[in-house]
């Protein structure tokens, strides 16, 4: 479970009848998360600073820099006057073709990609999943009912995203929280890998739409079904169907729209 980051600061309620009155809000922290592997930055994303472990592993499989979390060897935090910097040794060898794409700029909380420095690096084709996973569309909607129980951040500051992996029968059994979905679903993966747990056994819902990004991302880990609460955008669809992926969003009736 994620640790919950949230500073109190003080606002205004403005009721659309009554008076006005001051009132203590909870809001979601943000900070520069530099990524670096053998020294050299990588990334620098926009993140909620909790659970950083878990973000750099999620991030290097996610992002297909390492084939496995054990090659990562070591993870260090120092925390700097601009932002924190997550440091990773890895083996050289170890790193996949492509891993030292360079990100240009900073990676905003709300964007996945911000900084790659070509097209073609952005919109790269995902792995095929050959995994397959049967769920029911109760099971699914079972989650999407579950997850508030899951967002201790959200429930303070209503302002982050959260990405929960469950077993078939819909059960809840990991969840992380961040300011940017595609850290959210990051963190998710790289506590699987932490834990030992395989992608592949279950099916991944979010608070967010389906960007293709996270299409992406879920493939280079085997997830074969990724539900959103709002629908994919045209890209994520056509992604996700060349990738073997199943999407899934949260329909007006409490029940799921699966889009294959």
């Amino acid at each position: 479970m994620s640790r919950v980051r949230s500073i109190p600061v003080l606002g205004l309620a403005v009721p659309s009848v009554g008076a006005a009155a001051p009132v203590t809000w909870q809001i979601a922290e943000e900070t520069a998360v530099a990524l670096e592997y053998n020294g050299r930055s990588h990334a620098v994303m926009m993140a909620t600073p909790a659970d950083l472990e878990d973000f750099a592993v999620g991030f290097s499989l996610s992002e297909e820099i390492i084939p496995s979390a054990a090659d990562l060897e070591r993870i260090a935090l120092r925390d700097t006057p601009l932002g924190l910097v997550v440091s990773m040794t890895v083996d050289p060898l170890r790193l996949l073709r492509g891993a030292l794409r360079r990100r240009s700029m900073e990676g905003r909380s709300g964007c996945g990609l911000c900084g790659v420095d070509s097209l073609a690096n952005a919109v790269r084709e995902p792995k095929r999943v050959s995994a397959r996973l049967s769920v029911e569309p109760s099971a699914i909607a079972a989650a999407f009912r579950a997850l508030p129980d899951h967002q201790p951040m959200n429930r303070i500051n209503h302002s982050v995203h959260a990405a929960a992996w469950c077993d078939p029968a819909g059960d809840i059994q990991v969840a992380r929280e961040d300011v940017g979905r595609h850290n959210a679903l990051d963190k998710l993966i790289g506590a699987l890998a932490r834990s030992g747990r395989d992608p592949a056994s279950g099916f991944v819902v979010m608070t967010s739409r389906c960007s293709f990004e996270l299409v992406q991302k879920a493939a280079a880990v085997s997830i074969s079904l990724l539900a959103t609460i709002s629908a994919p955008t045209a890209l994520a669809l056509d992604l996700a169907r060349g990738a073997g992926v199943t999407l899934g969003a949260l329909s007006r009736d409490d029940g799921v729209v699966l889009f294959r």
